[in-house]
């Protein structure tokens, strides 16, 4: 197994971006956070030209790739390819896992994690069949970042991971004070946003992310 599977089998903390125009911060941020502790960093972009996306994503394969962290591209197998992506995260409505997966055996191009969004039990067990590494599900509460769905709140985590044989990381308006109420509710992996990228100290709040999810583990561990 390389690094960059064992990095996948055992990541915690995946960081999305939400970049809707240009920030001159942004890459600094996006350095800090995998510094704090963040396995994965999504970048996902509403609002930037093509050429803007590329440039910054060339930029962040190359720190992802120095940290021993891993690239993921939302939506965009195309970007994904460009600027050698390690993961591509596509959602409900966007290109279909068997599209994705038939392009790439056909161009012999490799994205090596794919993963995609589901929002409620019936989409993840779906979604489980179909050819995915791992599942996001969410919103778990409010988030002006999926403000389009209803939060599933807490109690579908539990039944998801019962259900899915596959990892499961959970999103949305997840943050340093709701933490280990997802945690206790069962799941083993978050996605945060906001909680990340609109800080201040984006490695202090990453940092901070990581120790509640290594002590929450430890704790469970020394229980069992």
């Amino acid at each position: 197994m390389n690094w960059k599977d064992k990095v996948f089998k055992n990541f915690r903390l995946y960081a999305v971006t939400d970049l809707k125009e240009s920030d001159d911060s942004i890459l600094k941020k996006i350095e800090d956070v995998y510094r704090g502790g963040a396995d994965i960093v999504q970048l996902r972009s509403k609002g930037f030209m093509d050429g803007a996306l590329f440039r910054l994503g060339l930029k962040v394969k190359k720190i992802a790739a120095k940290q021993k962290k891993l690239y993921f591209v939302n939506d965009r197998l195309d970007l994904a390819l460009a600027t050698g992506a390690d993961g591509l995260h596509v959602g409900q409505d966007d290109f279909p896992v068997s599209v994705v997966r038939r392009t790439l055996a056909r161009t012999g191009a490799v994205i090596r994690f794919l993963g995609k969004s589901t929002h409620s039990l019936e989409q993840a067990l779906k979604t489980s069949r179909e050819d995915v590494d791992y599942l996001g599900l969410g919103p778990i509460f409010s988030t002006p970042t999926k403000s389009h769905y209803k939060p599933i709140g807490l109690n579908l985590i539990s039944q998801v991971h019962e259900k899915v044989g596959k990892p499961i990381v959970v999103i949305g308006g997840i943050d340093s004070q709701n933490l280990n109420q997802v945690l206790d509710a069962g799941a083993e992996r978050v996605a945060v946003v906001r909680a990340l990228f609109h800080q201040k100290d984006s490695y202090e709040a990453a940092r901070c992310l990581r120790q509640i999810l290594e002590k929450y583990e430890q704790t469970k561990n020394d229980s069992d």
